[in-house]
């Protein structure tokens, strides 16, 4: 019901919003299937949401299918083996001690990353994060790039523009999905980087909030954003901590409160087109309940 209530306003706001453009989706935001591009099973959920609840989570939602990535990878094969229809697995490179702040300091990375890839079908390499572009080992973000370009699989990045553009400088007909839009970057430094690069995709996890308007209706620059670029953003919720899964109804409700204010081939696009497309995968609400 809170869901619901909360999609109803969305669409009864966009009604009069003078930041909509075009047709608007109405009551077809709420129906739309929604492929969530940013998710992790890390080990502390395990017990709290078992796999089966996390399907159950997806299904009340509407959330067809997902891009999931884990600490350790043991956890996105737990949920791809329950649910391969429904989860699309992505290599996070973190294991042990070697994390997010460190995990390009392991001696034998490349090894390991190299040996998932083998084991099992991951989809991409990611999300991992760069704390410092001048202290990381190059080296094996060249070989991060090489293995993606071979499988012809985007690589996942939480970052600032630099470690982007240092990958496209590597390769620049690599596919990268920039995790959170750039968490801070606002869309005058977002657009000219989708504009360069037309492999850049994006995902909204943690830019629900900058998006919204203040004072209702959407973020005027994050409009024009989403708009010229429809066909590389796609939804994410970021469930990195469990507070993040307890939270997965609101998280949902609201980028589709953000998908009730686009005209509605872009909001198909971000809520599952670009990921059918980036994939090659079919996203349909048919899949809800399938295990």
């Amino acid at each position: 019901m809170r869901q619901a209530a909360i999609i109803a306003l969305a669409v009864a706001a966009s009604l009069t919003s003078p930041a909509c453009a075009g047709p608007i989706v109405e009551h077809e935001a709420a129906k739309l299937p929604i492929f969530d591009a940013h998710i992790h099973y890390k080990e502390p959920a395990w017990e709290a949401f078992p796999p089966e609840t996390v399907l159950k989570m997806m299904d009340r939602n509407g959330v067809a299918m997902a891009l999931v990535s884990s600490t350790p990878d043991d956890g996105t094969i737990m949920l791809w083996e329950h649910a391969p229809d429904r989860i699309v697995p992505e290599l996070r490179p973190y294991l042990g001690d070697w994390g997010s702040s460190n995990w390009t300091e392991f001696d034998g990375m490349a090894d390991y990353i190299q040996t998932r890839l083998e084991q099992y079908p991951h989809r991409g390499i990611g999300e991992f994060h760069f704390r410092a572009m001048e202290t990381t080992n190059k080296g094996l973000l060249k070989l991060i790039a090489g293995m993606a370009k071979k499988r012809d699989i985007p690589i996942h990045i939480h970052s600032g523009t630099a470690p982007v553009e240092y990958f496209y400088e590597i390769d620049p007909d690599l596919t990268i999905i920039w995790a959170h839009a750039g968490m801070s970057e606002p869309p005058e430094v977002i657009s000219p980087l989708m504009d360069k690069h037309a492999t850049l995709y994006a995902d909204t996890s943690f830019r629900e909030y900058d998006i919204l308007s203040r004072t209702g209706g959407m973020d005027k620059a994050w409009e024009v954003l989403l708009l010229k670029h429809s066909d590389r953003f796609m939804v994410g919720t970021d469930t990195w901590v469990n507070s993040q899964w307890a939270d997965y109804d609101r998280l949902i409700a609201s980028n589709r409160e953000c998908l009730a204010m686009l005209p509605k081939d872009a909001a198909e696009a971000i809520a599952y087109r670009n990921a059918e497309r980036l994939f090659g995968i079919d996203v349909s609400s048919e899949q809800l309940g399938r295990r």
